[in-house]
């Protein structure tokens, strides 16, 4: 009696299932055909000025793919039989990231990972201190302040979806920080080359402040890739490592808050913690570890190589195609103030760390 009960509901869930997957193909499909003409883009401006003897700008995918992204939603908008497929471009992220650990070895990591972990802590208590007064200079609420002193130090929109359901804030406050990190994020991937350029920094100094200035992973990851594809590479490495806290720090606050009883208690902090830990990174490692002991043969390598290409292309399509100024522009003014504040302070000082310990470590 119970089997022959439960295979419906077995039909039911594989139905589901199923319909769910249906379901995010046509958004899936929009990616790739905005990644694709990003590329399309940038090769037809390459040869067009090849053929003619012009030396036209350089300008890479990555933003022909955002600002595609950008235009479509700020314009038409994006229809809602896509929106399922477009909101995977945060998997394609975590995915991207995990294959790139193949274009590292585990050597690499630790060099660059030590200087990086030495930036990223440093950032992290200048950010959330900063924030911290900012935020009660402006009489924000106590925890809107908490989420974005949070998301413009770790993780930008993660951290603050971690940090909030752990604080017990409102969805109001998260609504406003999320916008705020949203919005910084979007102006960073044309502010940052802009400065690189000018400053004439290397991709490895480039792609360091990157990852420790910019807070979203995708905003992060698309706007060292702008820059170079080696830019792209050691902003995500230092990018990751800051993923790496947003158990510690949001654990952190949730103590803080809940000994001040607007919090539930923490019983199992191991637990926590590794629910709040990025699997992704464990990911890269393991990736980066296979390719050191020499796991994977050159061509497997080059093909992992190329589908962290692929994977990136759908996020940066996805990037602009979720970012609406419309509805940014409807979560008020203080939390952009308090963030865009904080932000250029934070960004300003992170160059100047970077910049000195290129002049140290010769990055």
């Amino acid at each position: 009696m119970a089997s022959s009960a439960a295979l419906p509901q077995t039909h039911t869930a594989a139905r589901s299932n199923s319909m769910g997957f249906f379901r995010l193909i046509p958004g899936v499909l929009l990616l790739i055909a905005v990644g694709c003409a990003g590329k399309f883009i940038e090769q037809f401006i390459a040869h067009y000025g090849k053929a003619h003897h012009l030396v036209l700008p350089n300008i890479e995918y990555v933003l022909w793919a955002i600002v595609i992204g950008l235009v479509i939603a700020n314009t038409v908008g994006v229809p809602e039989i896509f929106r399922p497929g477009v909101a995977t471009y945060e998997f394609w992220l975590k995915a991207g990231i995990v294959l790139l650990g193949a274009r590292f070895i585990l050597g690499d990591i630790l060099r660059l990972g030590g200087i990086s972990l030495i930036l990223v802590f440093i950032e992290l208590a200048l950010a959330l201190t900063f924030m911290t007064y900012l935020g009660r200079g402006f009489k924000l609420p106590p925890k809107l302040i908490t989420l974005l002193a949070v998301g413009s130090s770790v993780c930008g929109v993660s951290a603050i979806i971690a940090t909030q359901g752990a604080i017990d804030a409102d969805e109001e406050d998260s609504s406003y920080a999320i916008a705020a990190i949203l919005a910084l994020g979007a102006i960073s991937l044309f502010v940052f080359p802009l400065v690189g350029h000018a400053l004439h920094l290397s991709d490895h100094a480039y792609g360091l402040w990157t990852g420790l200035a910019v807070d979203n992973t995708a905003e992060a990851t698309a706007a060292g890739a702008i820059y170079s594809d080696a830019a792209g590479k050691f902003a995500v490495l230092a990018k990751t490592c800051r993923n790496a806290l947003i158990g510690f720090v949001v654990l952190g606050y949730a103590i803080y808050w809940a000994s001040k009883g607007q919090a539930a208690e923490i019983t199992n902090k191991g637990a926590f913690l590794w629910k709040k830990f990025p699997k992704f990174v464990l990911g890269f490692l393991l990736i980066s570890l296979l390719a050191t002991i020499g796991f994977f043969t050159k061509p497997q390598l080059g093909t992992l190589g190329n589908l962290s290409r692929w994977a990136f292309l759908l996020t940066f399509a996805g990037v602009g195609l979720r970012t609406s100024f419309r509805e940014l522009g409807k979560q008020g003014v203080r939390p952009f103030i308090v963030g865009a504040v904080g932000e250029v302070a934070i960004a300003l000082i992170t160059l100047g760390l970077v910049v000195g310990a290129d002049r140290l470590f010769h990055l």
